[in-house]
Formats: structure tokens, C-alpha cells, sequence
């Protein structure tokens, strides 16, 4: 498919055309000859590479009625995303070359984005021994990220093993940084807050400690750690010292973690019950202020889809998690954008390129030079709008933003020179697979 962006303006502010043909970036300029292409106006759209979230629930295998392969990377698509790394909490656990290839071979077949599967650390993500990690990095998937998420690697013996073993080929540790004798029965953040709902308090410590202890066993096998969904002012703090030590340590924050806190759950409303909680006010800017001066490398999005029974019932048994792929953008926007702490091209960085980069993903280092793979997103800063379900493409609907104002619309997504979303509008399956 051939296809020509007008007048759209680039992260760095350069305002150009791009021709789009055979799934590549060929030419880029003004004024380009492109006969035959369709022509996309993209006058007064940020055109940004496409984006990659490193932390993505896709549920496929064994919880279809959250979300599928399918669903998760439509979500993706109308969120701008070209790539995300499903995690490996899925049944079968993603815990051998068979489970990945299969994650893998679905993301392919629907067409939406690229599927890359995160291998699970320990098998069925119980903690007690490494799973087949040489046989998944080594299948036709080439996992390279490694997480247990949803459970902590506890064992720190087990922890270093990983560490270890990833180093043979480039791999890396993805660490749900989790304490869990500190956090049995927790509910929300642990304090002021939590002792006056009567809730049991999650303690930031309990997030803090792992991260430390990661950090030095990193640093001591020469590994690569990746610190997920990070939320406390203590743990930029640890990660601070760390990169300073010169230790081997990226680190993702979630949309949400940037803009919302912990007075949402005063409420009881179970939308807002998610691991790690949310935090206080104070661990809000620290975390804004930690993306900003590149502690925390990347936002992710943690999309955790759930069926309406498992989020309307009472707080204690709700479960944990929010979907997010369709609003991250927004919310970055609106969070950091909005105020000038981040431009469009630390986006293009903190949301595309290191993600790739951390994910060892190829194709989004260059995205708009030409030969590039045409992995693009469109996105409209001047709209705004409230979110509604109409809006959210997955299966699940567990939005904290429903019925809130965000800024910005993504206009159209490419995945390989494919639109996904044209004028805002999500393409059918035979469009996107078959161009």
C-alpha cells in the first residue's frame, strides 16, 4: 500500500511529507511526487513512530473473557501503539518455547501490531525454580525479556540465576518489585489515608527494598534489570543512585502512576485498585520528576484487562488492574506535555525508541528516515474529549478515565505501512491483514 502523510509535524518540530510504500518510509520532504498514493492529511497532527509499550496484558492463552490477542492489539492500534510485549501471567504460563511461539504466531496472524511474548522467569510463575529461559530466548518468538509480573522473583537466589542467565544473550529482567511478606492483605498505599478507610496499607518500602536489592545483584553479575511500574518517590530515589553507580538499571512508570493518586480510592470505586496502588500526591510528582530527568527510562502501560464482575463488586474482592493502552498517550499529554515538562520528542523517546531499545526490538531508531519500517501514529494535540466506552477498542472496559477529559485523538496508526486507524476509525481484520 502506498500512501503519502502530508504537512504533518515531526517530534522535533520540522513540519514535512512522508511517503509510505511496501511498508517502508521511502521518501521524505515536501511537495513529493507520489502518484497513486493515498493521501493522508496530516496538517496540524504530531506525526510520532509508532509506539511500543513494554508491558502489556494480552491474556491469551486461558482468560479470553478479559482480552485476546485480537482485542489487546485493536486497543493497542487505537492507541497509537505499532508494538507491546505481552506478558506472561496467561494459562498456560508463558513459561516454555511452545506458549511463546503460540502468543507470537497470534500477534501475526491478526495483524493489529507486532506481539512480542515476555518469557516468565520461574515456571507457572511460582517462584521456586527458573523456567526453559535458553529454550524461549532460542525459539522462533526470541524472547528477550524475561518477567515474572503479577509475582515478584522473591528469591533472591533465584533472582540472581536470572540475572545470570539473561547475560548469554543479551536478555533482560523485568522485576515486579514487590515485597511480599510486606504486602499480604494490602489494599491501597499505606497511610494517613488507608488507616482512616480502614484499609490494610501497601507500604512503599515494600516496592523500595526489591528495587535495592535488584540493583546490587545486577551490578554484582554484570546483568540487565528492568524495574516495572515504578511508584514511590523512595524508589526514583534508589534507581537514582543506582544509574550514578553506573549499574545496568531501566525503569518504566505507568499513565496512571503519573496522574492519579491515592485519594481516587476514597471512593471504594474499584476502577482505581491496582498493583502497585496508588500512591500518595508527593510520590505523583516525584515519579513525573523522575521521567523528566531520566531515572525512569520508558512509560508502559500495565494493561490489565478485567470482565465487569471482577471490578463491580466490593473493594476487597475486586480485582487489581486497569486497561490503558487506548488513553496512555492522553495522559502523558496531559500529565507532562500539557505543562511543557516533556516535548513531543521526549514522548517519542520515553514511549517508542527506549522501549524498543530495552525490549531489543528492532525497526525504531530511525523512524522517519527512509528505508525505515513505516511504523507511524498521527495523533491530534488540539482535540480533547471525555472517555467513554465507545472509545476503549479492547474487551474490557476498566478505565479509570471513564467519564474524565483527556487531550489529544490519535487520527491514524501504521503498523508496517498498514494503517490500523484511519481518521480515528479502527480498520477490520481483512483491511489490516490484507492491506
Amino acid at each position: 500500500m502506498r500512501i503519502l502523510l502530508v504537512g504533518g509535524t515531526l517530534p522535533d518540530g520540522t513540519t514535512t511529507d512522508l511517503l509510505v510504500d511496501d511498508g517502508v518510509v521511502v521518501e521524505r520532504g515536501t511537495r513529493l511526487d507520489a502518484a497513486g498514493a493515498r493521501h493522508v492529511d496530516a496538517h496540524g497532527l504530531i506525526v510520532l513512530p509508532g509506539l511500543v509499550d513494554l508491558h502489556t496484558h494480552l491474556r491469551e492463552p486461558g482468560f479470553e473473557q478479559s482480552e485476546t490477542v485480537l482485542t489487546g492489539t485493536r486497543a493497542a492500534a487505537a492507541g497509537g501503539y505499532t508494538a507491546v510485549f505481552a506478558m506472561a501471567n496467561t494459562l498456560p504460563v508463558a513459561d516454555t518455547a511452545g506458549v511463546v511461539e503460540q502468543i507470537r504466531s497470534l500477534g501475526e496472524r491478526h495483524g493489529y501490531a507486532t506481539v512480542r511474548p515476555v518469557g516468565a522467569v520461574t515456571v507457572g510463575l511460582a517462584g521456586e525454580r527458573l523456567a526453559e529461559i535458553g529454550a524461549m530466548a532460542n525459539s522462533a518468538a526470541r524472547v528477550r525479556v524475561f518477567s515474572d509480573d503479577g509475582a515478584c522473583v522473591a528469591d533472591p537466589l533465584l533472582m540472581r540465576r536470572a540475572l545470570e542467565y539473561v547475560t548469554t544473550f543479551d536478555g533482560v529482567v523485568a522485576q515486579h518489585a514487590q515485597e511480599p511478606s510486606l504486602t499480604q492483605g494490602a489494599q491501597m498505599n499505606e497511610g494517613r489515608l488507608s488507616g482512616e478507610l480502614g484499609l490494610a496499607g501497601w507500604p512503599a518500602v515494600a516496592e523500595e527494598s526489591i528495587i535495592a536489592r535488584d540493583v546490587l545483584l545486577a551490578e554484582h553479575v554484570g546483568a540487565r534489570l528492568h524495574v516495572c511500574h515504578v511508584s514511590t518517590a523512595g524508589s526514583v530515589e534508589v534507581l537514582r543512585w543506582a544509574k550514578a553507580r553506573g549499574i545496568r538499571v531501566t525503569a518504566e512508570v505507568t499513565p496512571h502512576h503519573l496522574l492519579l493518586d491515592e485519594g481516587l480510592v476514597a471512593g471504594y470505586d474499584a476502577r482505581f485498585k491496582v498493583n502497585p496502588p496508588l500512591r500518595s500526591r508527593e510520590d505523583v510528582l516525584a515519579v513525573r520528576e523522575g521521567l523528566v530527568d531520566g531515572t525512569i527510562d520508558i512509560v508502559a502501560t500495565d494493561h490489565a484487562p478485567h470482565p465487569t464482575e471482577s471490578k463491580e463488586c466490593s473493594w476487597a474482592e475486586a480485582a487489581h488492574g486497569m486497561v490503558g493502552l487506548e488513553t496512555a498517550l492522553s495522559v502523558v499529554h496531559e500529565a507532562l506535555v500539557a505543562d511543557g515538562r516533556l516535548d513531543w520528542a521526549d514522548v517519542a523517546r520515553v514511549m517508542s525508541r527506549e522501549p524498543a531499545r530495552i525490549g531489543r526490538l528492532g525497526g525504531y531508531e530511525r523512524p522517519f528516515e527512509p528505508g525505515a519500517p513505516a511504523h507511524l501514529a498521527l495523533y491530534d494535540p488540539s482535540a480533547r474529549g471525555p472517555v467513554t466506552t465507545e472509545l476503549l477498542r479492547g474487551k474490557s472496559v476498566n478505565s479509570p478515565y471513564l467519564g474524565r477529559e483527556l487531550p489529544g485523538r490519535v487520527v491514524a496508526t501504521l503498523h508496517a505501512g498498514r494503517p490500523t486507524v484511519l481518521d480515528g476509525t479502527l480498520l477490520e481484520p481483512e483491511v489490516v491483514a490484507h492491506g
